[in-house]
């Protein structure tokens, strides 16, 4: 993707705003979401990090700083006696730690410091809020959130919800604040009942709960099983509300209204990751719909320090579980090549955070899948993951389109397919696949090459590991590998925490690279390591070219200019320069350059070994093949595979074989591994 200018930046916030209005009055007024909450929380983090990078953008009315929506025109409206508000959210340990940071600094700045710091932590229902006011102990209105300060008196509907007290058991004027939920097991009972009516089913619970508590005819609301969890005390009186929040629930449950059991207090933040992580992996196992937990700073007296801000508490947060729906870009589409030559295209994301983990790769199936989402490049995606080993794609948030999108054309030719690259349909099928039968064990064998110790020398990605990113659609071209992410990884067979961080680290070591190593791993027909070298010594010829400048000569030279060098002759001049000829095979080196240091080869200053052909043989005890070609190449030696009359040198090693014979054979010395070693100075 290119760079983008301020003023693609005012476009994108400007859309970012009217995408997340238009999804703010479907979700919270209308009960009819198009897209998922967790997708429309994505899109409100994008832009709230643009207002915080480009403050000038920042206007009163963004709606990054809305709390709800506006009551139904159907419903009276009511005026809240206390402002609601909405928790900020967080989403994950380190956000959470600036939370803390703040609090803590409010805390002394109030000079409270003497007053312990707890955190209650409850479980965010994800349902409709709803406010409950009583008088004398006697429920006299209930009313929604709507936009913090007017809501929608609901309280006819509120009465038929089993669980709601009409009289406490205390006569007391009480505001209390909860959610109203629905189970997903009633979700799916009325669902199928709509499909039975040809009705439009509810997309999740907390949809059909919000359906449900604002419809006009209560017979209907007392018709769905909907329940209740209230969490606050706005007012209380007689008397006045507990000191901490824990003791605030324990009085709300013993008013008689229903709340949450699943709470927590802890003195730390230690324990409060804890208790995120619990409810992470066990928030599918409860009927109600959970979206985070919620923490609150436990002393009503440090909350009252704290206050608010324009709208929301300091004193909590909501820390919202691993989205397993987010937006991203679509930054290109590539082909991985299946082992029966079947192609699938991949979608190129910006990296995302989605369900725990960054990852950069989607899945699109085939050529309709591509064409049902009318997909181009540039596009603002919705990605879901849910367990499969890569994500899909889910919608594309067309609002947000600019017109710089490019439509996707299905190639003719595609590298990876070796031979000439050409493809053909599937009979019958919505799918293509290469003309060459052997592509994928191709593909296969050039990228073991392209990550082994003569090329870039990646730790822990051998064959077993490649093969496995390949079959997912994970890498397609040499470059994708320096895109992975931990998340792409994390659903792969035998990767965990420490083995994707591991591999990751391993690539980001491999970014830089000589010019030989670099020719090597492009698996350009007749060119292995010693021609890797000749053309980069060659190409190299003053001390100002920097290795990419060489790169580039090699890449434009003739085949007369190829053949002029030392050890390449006419069939291996054409190989090159038909090479570097081809459309594909130059985006591929230029898209390698995007994410590799290419550096020249090293060198001495003496050149201890010029004119002299070595060939190692045999296994050395204290050195690797590879290193030992490493030093007679930057002493300015030559490294042959074979023995012959021209070789100065044998290394030989354990178990050498045919080589060593060869050279006895031929007078050549044969020298061990300590001499070579005085040799070279070591």
């Amino acid at each position: 993707m290119e760079k983008e200018s301020f003023i693609d930046i005012q476009e994108r916030v400007s859309k970012l705003r009217a995408s997340i209005e238009k999804h703010r009055v479907l979700y919270h007024t209308q009960d009819r979401p198009e897209i998922s909450d967790e997708a429309y929380d994505s899109l409100v983090r994008e832009l709230e990090a643009l207002e915080r990078r480009y403050p000038e953008l920042q206007t009163s009315n963004s709606p990054t700083s809305r709390v709800g929506g506006e009551p139904l025109k159907e419903f009276v409206k009511v005026r809240h006696e206390v402002k609601q508000w909405s928790f900020d959210d967080v989403f994950d340990y380190e956000e959470l730690k600036k939370w803390q940071e703040k609090v803590n600094n409010f805390i002394e700045k109030a000079r409270l410091t003497q007053e312990k710091v707890e955190y209650c932590c409850e479980l965010k229902i994800d349902g409709l809020k709803v406010i409950l006011t009583y008088k004398e102990g006697k429920l006299i209105q209930a009313a929604t959130r709507g936009d913090g300060e007017v809501g929608e008196d609901v309280t006819q509907n509120i009465r038929t919800i089993k669980s709601i007290p009409l009289e406490l058991k205390k006569k007391a004027d009480v505001i209390a604040v909860g959610e109203i939920w629905i189970g997903g097991q009633e979700l799916d009972k009325i669902n199928k009942q709509r499909a039975k009516d040809g009705e439009a089913f509810y997309a999740n619970t907390r949809n059909l709960a919000a359906g449900s508590l604002r419809q006009l005819d209560p017979k209907i609301t007392a018709a769905r099983k909907l329940d209740s969890f209230i969490y606050d005390l706005d007012s209380f009186g007689p008397g006045s509300i507990p000191a901490k929040q824990n003791e605030e629930l324990e009085m709300l449950a013993s008013l008689g209204f229903q709340t949450n059991s699943h709470f927590k207090v802890f003195e730390n933040l230690e324990g409060v990751q804890r208790f995120y992580e619990e409810w992470t992996k066990k928030r599918h196992s409860l009927d109600y719909g959970l979206d985070g937990i919620v923490i609150k700073v436990n002393s009503r007296q440090i909350q009252t320090a704290l206050g608010y801000t324009g709208k929301s508490p300091r004193w909590g947060v909501a820390y919202k579980f691993p989205a397993e729906q987010v937006t991203t870009i679509l930054e290109d589409i590539v082909f991985q090549v299946g082992r029966t030559g079947v192609i699938t295209p991949v979608a190129s994301l910006k990296p995302v955070l989605v369900a725990g983990s960054t990852v950069s790769r989607a899945t699109l199936h085939n050529e309709d899948e591509i064409k049902r989402l009318d997909l181009r490049i540039g596009d603002t995606v919705i990605i879901q993951k849910a367990g499969d080993v890569i994500p899909d794609i889910v919608k594309v948030v067309t609002e947000l389109r600019t017109g710089k999108e490019k439509p996707f054309r299905w190639p003719e030719f595609i590298i990876a397919c070796g031979g000439d690259g050409r493809i053909e349909r599937v009979p019958g099928e919505a799918a293509w696949r290469c003309v060459s039968k052997d592509s994928f064990e191709q593909q296969k064998r050039k990228f073991h090459y392209f990550t082994s110790k003569k090329c870039f020398n990646i730790d822990g990605l051998g064959p077993q590991i490649l093969n496995q990113l390949i079959e997912a659609g994970l890498i397609s071209s040499f470059d994708e590998i320096f895109t992975l992410e931990k998340g792409d990884l994390l659903n792969l067979p035998r990767f965990a925490e420490k083995s994707a961080d591991n591999l990751i680290i391993a690539i980001e070591k491999a970014r830089t690279i000589t010019l030989p190593r670099f020719l090597t791993s492009l698996s350009i027909p007749q060119v292995g390591e010693e021609t890797a070298y000749d053309l980069a010594n060659d190409f190299s010829r003053t001390s100002t070219d920097s290795a990419k400048i060489s790169l580039e000569k090699i890449s434009k030279a003739s085949k007369e200019e190829l053949e002029s060098i030392n050890g390449v002759g006419p069939i291996v001049a054409e190989s090159i320069s038909t090479w570097f000829k081809q459309a594909g095979n130059r985006k591929l080196v230029a898209n390698l350059l995007k994410y590799v240091n290419l550096i020249n080869a090293e060198t001495t200053a003496k050149k201890l070994l010029e004119g002299k052909t070595f060939v190692f043989t045999g296994t050395l005890s204290s050195l690797e093949r590879e290193e030992g070609e490493r030093l007679v190449r930057i002493n300015g030696g030559n490294i042959s595979g074979s023995v012959s009359t021209k070789t100065s040198y044998v290394v030989a090693g354990e178990k050498a074989g045919t080589k060593l014979e060869t050279a006895k054979k031929l007078g050549v010395k044969v020298i061990t591994e300590d001499e070579f070693r005085k040799i070279i100075g070591e």
